[in-house]
């Protein structure tokens, strides 16, 4: 039976040019740390670089991309607006929406990425070159803008449960701005249903120094990208200390668990599809206290 996991260290990363997933772009290059060839059905996640003053022409894709940008600075033309995109933003294009890429600022930038489902090279990556849409006014994200009702922005500090207050919300507070918290565990939910997408989620999750989460699958596929600080994870059985940068992918089936390293870990995670209203999680724990009860009972 193959792997239902995949684990790839920030310095196996390879960037590549990305062909027809990015017609006539210049500059752009590309980290798919997971995707198709790896057994995925769902997910296609990486990391992209657009170099100072590179372009990625307008194209629509029948395939719905989320991203977070991770430094830089770039503009992202869409028919509603053309939004500047700092560290910390994140959206979603959804299927068929045309849209293109420019670098501005100084240096590189870069975001990571989630294609749902993943593209097929023997289908010229599901992508197709469309008239090119004008890079018009730049306006900033803004959850107050319609214009930017498929965006948002995260900060470090947003993880932190004792800053919650009104005061120092972006918004008003609401399920929209809300910070889950259990075992240690803080969860802020990024790219979702209420920003348009319907393939996939996006969201940030930090690890307290005595966080953890037991043995669990899904019924769907998880990736995470590590931010900030280590911890232990493990993927059926096999154990991988994962530090920033190194990217991993649990597929449907797969056990996994995750405990902090005695110092606080971030990182930005990824569901495809989307979670379903129920059973979404699959302890082990749960299952065999059941099993044990039906064995007293037996």
């Amino acid at each position: 039976m193959s792997a239902r996991f995949v684990v790839r260290r920030s310095d196996e990363s390879v960037f590549e040019e990305p062909g027809e997933l990015a017609p006539g772009s210049d500059g752009l290059a590309r980290w798919c740390a997971v995707g198709y060839d790896d057994g995925s059905a769902h997910t296609d996640f990486g990391i992209s670089r657009l170099a100072e003053g590179g372009h990625v022409p307008t194209h629509v894709h029948s395939f719905e991309e989320s991203f977070h940008l991770l430094k830089g600075e770039v503009l992202l033309a869409t028919p509603e607006a053309t939004v500047r995109l700092v560290a910390g933003d994140y959206g979603v294009i959804p299927v068929g929406v045309p849209h293109a890429w420019r670098a501005v600022g100084e240096g590189d930038a870069e975001w990571a990425d989630i294609f749902a489902p993943p593209p097929r090279r023997r289908n010229g990556s599901d992508t197709y070159r469309v008239p090119d849409l004008p890079f018009a006014e730049p306006v900033r994200v803004d959850p107050r803008d319609p214009r930017t009702r498929s965006f948002g922005a995260i900060a470090p500090e947003q993880m932190d449960p004792g800053r919650q207050s009104q005061e120092l919300l972006a918004q008003s507070a609401s399920m929209r701005t809300a910070l889950l918290v259990y075992s240690g565990i803080s969860l802020k939910m990024m790219v979702d249903s209420d920003l348009g997408s319907v393939l996939s989620t996006m969201f940030m999750v930090q690890y307290e120094p005595d966080g953890k989460a037991g043995p669990h699958d899904h019924p769907l596929e998880e990736a995470y990208l590590i931010l900030d600080g280590e911890v232990d994870a493990t993927f059926d059985g096999e154990t991988f200390r994962m530090r920033p940068g190194d990217i991993a992918w649990a597929g449907v089936g797969c056990i996994h668990s995750f405990r902090a390293t005695g110092a606080p870990v971030r990182w930005l995670e990824t569901q495809s599809p989307q979670m379903p209203a129920r059973h979404a999680y699959r302890f082990v724990r749960d299952w065999d206290y059941l099993s044990e009860q039906l064995g007293e009972q037996s």
